[in-house]
């Protein structure tokens, strides 16, 4: 098979999703005249670190993750090669496939049929940003790792799925969903085999032999779009029959295979329900490889109506007319499949760093944090201390430095005002530059700091007023974009830091418990709500991991408590204010 050659120009359709990742802007904190006491006459504004920095040490440790769980996951696929400090991750990915109308007619009372061409459309999120006055589009494409202005191919090979995708898991309870793992298994003793059934076919039309000609499965990736042009019946060009396809992976296949296993079983069974269909029709298996060792990652939207196969095909009817003479009519139509059902990806990852054994005891000199099959880290405040627990009284010291209590603990008044609760990491930046595969655009933007025991976001997540269909502006109070060299998206990330205010008031005013909690890289925090994914155990222990940091290829490195550097130590930062007396 040979080199995809789609002619690619630019064009005017947009998909609806917005952007995944932008530009870096850290939010502002209260190091500003509203901590003043200047400003404040009858009320003192304190930092903690600086008054009782007893209460400001954070345990970090780093939690590797075994394979996760990634159907289920909002009709996202991944596909391609990533390269960063952790090593390489390719991903491929498994969909089923069900077609537009269940018993279809194609011939009816023509007397031929013959495809056209056969379109598969796998397409890119992205938004118009500019149209100039010749109609060419230029667009942003957020769904390509790395964002760069040109990207290498991938080999790309699509086989029909050999393997039957179930919706329930027969050995759960009645109605529980079968979980799907990036290590091609549905459980730590049921592998997804085989996958590899028959090979699909790259073609491009030749209008010399008026033939389809086999090309190459290495596929371009690029921000353009397609623009596809017809012609009218004296074989001009017809601008009103002109077709716009945003940027995408769009191939022709290869027409008899379609001939075989859809219109050749027209009337049968196979054709008539879905669930007949599912099990004649197991579904597609995208399959990425590097090209010269190299390639691209790509986030598809492989729930859109715009992500399909589309079988173009005409019908010839020949009848008589009043003298006897033959009358031959053509009518071209099309067929669709879609990419419906369950969604499986599968990460092959050959790292090359080991993430030490952590001690959640004492925590660790650094916290790694990877997304898909990598790893998150876990975080415990007050040195893990919970209230009256008997083993240490860091929690209940800082928690009575705030408030009134009585004998049990519970919230009687306060002693002081918390205004402002920060939680702070530094890229270790050493570390990541040792790499020759470190390039700041590797390093996340965005991470997600949530309630681990409960497997939800913060209450500050869901206070936090920055909403945007642009989610690097999302949440963007609470979940502080990494703040980067001199504000520039091409330079190398600083810090990170969490905005946690009504987490800390609800330990003090509301009797909540210290919770351990998580981190995460967060491809989309407007995402971080919704689900977590199912993580294999060794242990059979629960364990899930954020949807958005499963969808993630990037990963990074963060000083924790017990860096040797100290000025880049992670810390809780808090301000409050207290009576002046």
């Amino acid at each position: 098979m040979k080199k995809n050659k789609f002619a690619l120009n630019i064009i005017i359709l947009s998909l609806f999703v917005g952007s995944l990742i932008a530009c870096d802007n850290d939010f502002n904190n209260l190091e500003t005249d509203v901590l003043n006491s200047d400003v404040a006459t009858n009320f003192n504004i304190k930092k903690l670190s600086e008054t009782n920095p007893e209460f400001t040490d954070v345990i970090t440790y780093s939690q590797v993750l075994g394979p996760v769980q990634t159907n289920n996951s909002l009709g996202l696929s991944t596909l391609g090669i990533y390269d960063d400090v952790y090593g390489r991750v390719t991903s491929s990915f498994v969909t089923q496939v069900s077609l537009s109308a269940y018993s279809p007619t194609f011939l009816g009372e023509a007397n031929e049929l013959e495809i056209d061409s056969v379109v598969l459309t796998l397409p890119y999120f992205s938004t118009i940003t500019d149209i100039d006055e010749d109609n060419n589009i230029t667009y942003d494409v957020d769904s390509i790792f790395p964002n760069s202005d040109t990207n290498n191919p991938i080999r790309l090979s699509v086989y029909e799925n050999n393997y039957f995708i179930r919706n329930f898991d027969p050995n759960a309870e009645f109605n529980e969903a079968q979980n799907y793992f990036s290590n091609k298994t549905a459980s730590s003793s049921e592998a997804i085999a085989p996958l590899e059934g028959a090979e699909l076919t790259f073609v491009e039309y030749n209008s010399e032999t008026d033939e389809f000609d086999e090309i190459s499965d290495v596929i371009d990736i690029n921000k353009q779009g397609y623009i596809l042009r017809a012609e009218s019946e004296d074989g001009e060009e017809d601008n009103s029959l002109t077709t716009y396809v945003p940027p995408g992976i769009r191939i022709l296949l290869e027409p008899s295979y379609w001939q075989n296993k859809i219109f050749n079983q027209e009337g049968q069974a196979v054709l008539s329900n879905e669930n007949n269909f599912s099990e004649y029709f197991r579904g597609l298996y995208f399959k990425a490889e590097a090209v010269n060792n190299d390639g691209s990652y790509l986030i598809l939207n492989t729930n859109s109506p715009n992500s399909n196969i589309t079988i173009y095909y005409t019908t010839t009817t020949v009848t008589e007319d009043e003298n006897g003479e033959d009358v031959v009519s053509e009518e071209q139509q099309s067929f669709v499949l879609n990419f419906n059902g369950n969604k499986i990806n599968f990460f092959d990852n050959e790292f090359n760093i080991t993430i030490p054994d952590s001690n959640p005891n004492v925590g660790d000199e650094r916290v790694y944090l990877k997304g898909g099959e990598g790893s998150i880290a876990k975080i415990k405040l007050f040195n893990g201390d919970d209230l009256n627990d008997g083993d240490n009284t860091t929690f209940d010291d800082w928690k009575n430095f705030f408030v009134e209590t009585d004998a049990e603990g519970n919230f009687e008044g306060i002693k002081r005002i918390v205004n402002e609760a920060n939680l702070v990491f530094h890229v270790d930046q050493d570390f990541l530059s040792q790499s020759a595969s470190y390039h700041p655009e590797t390093e996340p933007d965005r991470l997600y700091i949530y309630d681990l025991n409960n497997e939800t976001p913060l209450t500050d997540y869901f206070l936090d007023p920055t909403i945007s269909t642009i989610p690097y502006f999302s949440k963007f109070n609470h979940l502080g974009a990494l703040q980067r060299e001199n504000d520039e998206s091409d330079e190398n990330g600083i810090k990170y830091k969490f905005r946690i205010t009504e987490h800390i008031n609800n330990l003090l005013l509301n009797d909540s418990t210290n919770v351990e909690l998580g981190l995460a890289i967060s491809l989309n925090v407007n995402l971080e709500e919704l689900i977590q994914q199912e993580v294999q155990t060794s242990n059979d222990s629960d364990l899930k991991t954020p949807i958005s940091s499963v969808l993630s290829p990037k990963g990074t490195v963060l000083h924790g408590n017990n860096t040797g550097n100290q000025d880049k130590k992670v810390y809780l930062e808090i301000y409050y204010t207290e009576p002046n007396n």
